[in-house]
């Protein structure tokens, strides 16, 4: 549903996207993380239609948002990280103002906003705009990005402003899009939020996409570029344990270190399979093995401080 090919946009000359490719399919639920500088605002505008790219494309289910931008956003919902409204106007009467720039009737539009206010609990609120907090603006905001049916949704920090309860909701409603098929673009710090909800996941740094995958093969391949290794460690009674393991021969195996309980054992991927076959019936006195690795939020904060 979304393509980018070579998507590169400079300012003065530097790059703050550099030859991006990325592809996010339908009905993916795609976390887009970096560092703040890191190219995911410019990213979004450019997907958005927006802003133009220096060189490369962006596509939305086909459409070059770039030369056709109306088209692209007809089947694009986006919300931005701050949204405005008419303060002098309610919730309902910003939605049908703002509804008809799409081409829906006028019926169809009433009635996609009796649900959306339903969806994001905005119904029967009639005070004007001005008077919201920011976490109902925020509510009113994702339900003007859904107002379209769109394809792509994109929603730029949309947990920011909201209490536990409307986080729940927002994780309901990206659930209910992701079940009808609905592709959504995420940018967010808050991790556990874009853990949560996210199918996949894809960290930019420097203008350029440093992973992209799962939050495990994130993981991994955060933990290649960082040059810091995965342990397994092993505690024991046995002290032979050491010598035993010494004895094995896998390549997968960097170092043994002994430690007052034990052994850790640094190594390029998870062996503990194959590690417990070896030791079984043989070294006798095991109490615990477990993998030892860096988390995503660990991984994510790295990037950070190579950005800076």
């Amino acid at each position: 549903m979304i393509k980018t090919q070579n998507l590169t946009k400079e300012y003065n000359g530097k790059p703050a996207v550099n030859n991006l490719n990325l592809q996010i399919g339908k009905g993916e639920v795609f976390g887009f993380l970096g560092p703040n500088g890191a190219g995911k605002s410019t990213t979004i505008l450019m997907i958005a239609g927006m802003i133009e790219p220096t060189s490369g494309t962006c596509t939305i289910d086909g459409v070059n948002v770039a030369l056709d931008p109306l088209k692209g956003k007809e089947i694009l919902g986006y919300l931005p990280e701050d949204v405005g409204f008419y303060a002098n106007l309610t919730g309902y009467e910003n939605l049908d103002y703002l509804g008809k720039f799409y081409p829906i009737n006028d019926r169809e539009r009433e009635d996609r906003i009796e649900t959306l206010l339903k969806s994001v609990r905005l119904n029967g609120v009639t005070q004007k705009v001005g008077e919201y907090s920011r976490g109902m603006n925020q509510r009113l905001g994702l339900a003007l990005a859904l107002l379209n049916d769109p394809k792509v949704v994109i929603l730029d920090e949309p947990t920011a402003n909201l209490d536990p309860e409307g986080v729940l909701r927002y994780r309901e409603i990206v659930n209910e899009l992701r079940e009808a098929g609905k592709t959504i673009l995420i940018c967010s710090h808050i991790l556990s939020e874009v853990k949560a909800v996210c199918t996949t996941l894809g960290i930019i740094s420097q203008g350029k996409l440093v992973a992209k995958g799962s939050v495990k093969e994130v993981e991994d391949e955060l933990i290649r570029q960082s040059n810091t290794h995965q342990k397994i460690v092993i505690k024991s009674i046995n002290p032979e344990l050491y010598t035993k393991i010494e004895s094995i021969k896998n390549p997968d195996i960097l170092e043994i270190a002994r430690t007052k309980d034990g052994v850790e054992i640094s190594v390029e991927k998870d062996i503990r399979p194959g590690l417990a076959e070896e030791l079984k019936g043989t070294c006798s006195g095991i109490t615990e093995m477990y993998l030892d690795r860096p988390g995503l939020e660990d991984l994510f904060l790295n990037v950070y401080r190579r950005e800076g």
